[in-house]
């Protein structure tokens, strides 16, 4: 997948894609995206909407790494963790968030999935699951582990 975004996609730079949807999202559409995780569902609504207008993943990759890189910052900020560099043969982009008892998240792959197989994939759970320190809850069978 090439990917056009403002930053090279990095762990550094993640927090910068965040910010930057963050602001893009509330330029469009008004949405407050507030790092909070209560704010998982409205980027649920914003994937969902993408799907619904038949959007793929190849079209809307640079939305849906920021969307995940967001994400990302909210399991860092709520859960504890950071950005490191994972080999990207096994997900959609090389970045993972390291939690503090070391296991992976992939928030990038969640959003990509989301798009993919709708509310089928529950970034929230997933994001849930994280919080609660449930072993696997950093991969699926969709978003494998490094």
């Amino acid at each position: 997948m090439q990917l056009h975004l403002k930053y090279l996609l990095e762990p550094d730079s993640a927090s910068r894609l965040a910010a930057d949807v963050v602001a893009t999202a509330s330029d469009i559409s008004g949405a407050d995206l507030d790092y909070s995780p209560g704010s998982i569902g409205l980027l649920e609504e914003i994937v969902d909407d993408f799907r619904s207008d038949g959007a793929t993943g190849g079209e809307m990759a640079e939305s849906l790494v920021a969307f995940g890189c967001y994400v990302g910052e909210i399991l860092i900020r709520h859960v504890g963790g950071a950005w490191r560099h994972c080999p990207a043969e096994t997900q959609t982009v090389p970045l993972a968030v390291e939690l503090l008892d070391g296991r992976r998240c992939r928030p990038v792959d969640w959003v990509f999935d989301r798009l993919e197989h709708g509310s089928a994939v529950s970034i929230r759970s997933l994001y849930d699951a994280a919080d609660r320190g449930t072993p696997g809850a950093a991969r699926t069978t969709a978003v494998p582990e490094c």
